[in-house]
């Protein structure tokens, strides 16, 4: 007999950015630890197809899964959370419903009758939901759906859950609701009502939350959670104050001391497997530990967000707490680090630079100047997609004694093109989901640092660019102390590149961060830090001052 999947949608309340993305995550930690296979997906509102075409500096950075899929930077905090890899089933945005619908509309596969959102639609989504759990055989499947409760855009999510929870039966759907408990400071308290009207949105919709999770800055008493529960029929034991957490992995740790997963369980008929937890208390207590600190320099040019760079964020401070350090994160904007001296100087204070992925011309010359600096002083560098171009750059123009040398992504006519467009990518006029996408193997030079970090000759990580080394510049860069240090296993593409005599220089035309997980760092990431550990014990002590002054303002 077929496993039947039970189901946990996570629906948020009051406003955007209250943390389900994470709350979902470490719903799936801790049932998880309890034995049960775990799966995640989550519903967008956008009519995209998918991810691939949103701007960063607004969505944050988009994430790319081992089979390609372009998605939300929720998807990774469930590979995060949960040491999955995910398949692009788990992430649907409302353009792929609405494009699969009109396709079979218009084969026929309707027999004439009238397309409409109910029950078209809804049956398309869940039709999603079930494929999706029984494709990672899950014994729980969480859902998150994106927005907040009462957006016109996300009603036929809504309406969809509803719909499964009558098809499957109540015992088989459980409804988490996170909701803002904001903090009046004239009265001292903090008020429930946003969430009691948000619960009415929701029951106009016909759905009654089991759990509610009450986002806050501030403790709640007994008398709130008694409110929140009288007013919204909810139990008390199923309202979780969850207060700002020093540190997002702190989350699943607060979720199981309310037992929310003991709870979860019984209302799902479910009787615990398992209970190991003890590894992920250890790390967290590892991260709120004192440690030292060890600032690193990221030179980006979407500063708007800090999600932009969220994943990148994550591993370094991953691979800081491994080493027993706090990674302290400075951003630096590259458009203006190339026409600023004062920011030079920055880089003069910190122990490693990383220069992360991105497209278009601006503020590239202040990422070659970054490259640059770090291989004239022996500074730890990693950089990543854009990153190694701009490596590579930024090495030839010393090389060859050129300035006119470049990506043809920033300059078609330039004189000596050491990055130009992949072959495969020269017809393509449709920019959605079409770049070199995915996870890819690499064959590593056993004399490179990247063999060393890894331990394996061969290995496999996630791309996204369309613009590749040119291998008509091999010879001349490698006779001058560049080491391709990762191929592709035709040895067509250079996929890692590394300057000899030097303490750590890599650059990586995939992204590493996407497959670094909380209690497995990037072996990449790992290096990296190591190498900026033993560069920063090298240098002259910085000042209280200058730590400071890192520590708190943003270049």
């Amino acid at each position: 007999m077929a496993r039947k999947s039970k189901y946990i949608f996570v629906t948020g309340g009051v406003l955007s950015g209250l943390g389900k993305g994470i709350t979902a995550a470490s719903l799936g930690n801790i049932l998880q630890a309890r034995g049960f296979a775990v799966n995640m997906q989550k519903f967008d509102q956008y009519i995209n197809v998918d991810a691939g075409t949103l701007n960063p500096g607004e969505h944050g950075e988009v994430y790319v899964l081992d089979d390609g899929e372009e998605t939300d930077l929720d998807l990774g905090h469930y590979e995060r959370f949960l040491n999955l890899n995910l398949h692009k089933d788990s992430s649907i945005m409302t353009g792929k419903i609405y494009a699969e619908v009109i396709a079979k509309e218009r084969r026929g596969n309707y027999l004439g009758k009238t397309v409409q959102v109910i029950p078209h639609i809804t049956d398309e989504i869940k039709f999603r939901i079930r494929c999706a759990a029984k494709r990672r055989k899950a014994d729980i499947h969480i859902v998150e759906i994106g927005g907040t409760v009462g957006d016109y855009e996300g009603s036929h999510y809504l309406e969809a859950a509803r719909q499964l929870r009558q098809d499957e039966g109540p015992h088989n759907v459980l409804f988490v609701h996170v909701t803002f408990l904001p903090y009046l400071s004239a009265s001292e308290e903090v008020k429930t009502k946003p969430t009691q009207n948000s619960v009415r949105d929701l029951r106009e919709i016909g759905i009654q939350p089991d759990v509610i999770v009450g986002r806050t800055d501030h403790h709640l008493n007994k008398d709130v959670i008694h409110k929140i529960s009288l007013f919204c029929n909810v139990e008390k034991r199923a309202v979780v104050p969850l207060v700002t957490a020093k540190t997002p992995y702190e989350v699943p740790v607060t979720l199981r001391k309310y037992k929310l997963d003991r709870y979860i369980l019984e209302k799902l008929h479910l009787r615990p497997k398992a209970n190991n937890h003890k590894k992920w208390k250890n790390f967290v207590h590892k991260i709120l530990k004192s440690k030292k600190s060890l600032s690193i320099a990221l030179v980006g040019k979407y500063m708007k967000m800090k999600d932009t760079y969220l994943s990148i964020n994550e591993a370094l401070k991953t691979a800081g707490w491994y080493e027993n350090h706090n990674v302290n994160i400075i951003w630096v904007d590259s458009e203006k680090l190339s026409s600023d001296k004062k920011l030079v100087d920055v880089l003069k204070k910190v122990s490693g630079v990383l220069v992360p992925g991105g497209f278009g011309p601006r503020g590239i010359e202040g990422k070659i100047k970054a490259a640059k600096f770090c291989r004239e002083n022996k500074v730890p560098f990693l950089g990543i997609c854009l990153g190694m171009q701009i490596a590579v750059i930024e090495f030839a123009r010393s090389v060859l004694r050129s300035k006119d040398v470049n990506s043809e992504e920033f300059n078609k006519r330039v004189k000596h093109p050491v990055i130009h467009l992949m072959e495969g990518q020269k017809k393509i006029k449709n920019l959605g989901a079409s770049q070199r996408l995915g996870a890819w193997p690499c064959v590593l030079d056993p004399a490179s640092l990247s063999f060393k970090a890894y331990g394996e000759k061969k290995i496999w990580e996630r791309h996204r660019h369309r613009y590749e080394f040119n291998n008509a510049y091999r010879h001349i860069l490698e006779k001058n102390g560049l080491l391709l240090a990762g191929l592709s296993p035709d040895k067509k593409l250079v996929e890692i590149i590394e300057i000899k005599n030097h303490p750590f220089f890599v650059g990586v035309q995939f992204h590493p961060e996407f497959k670094s997980r909380p209690l497995h760092p990037h072996p990449l990431f790992r290096e990296f830090i190591r190498a900026a550990i033993k560069y920063n014990k090298n240098q002259i002590p910085k000042t209280k001052n200058e730590k400071h002054k890192l520590k708190n303002e943003k270049y």
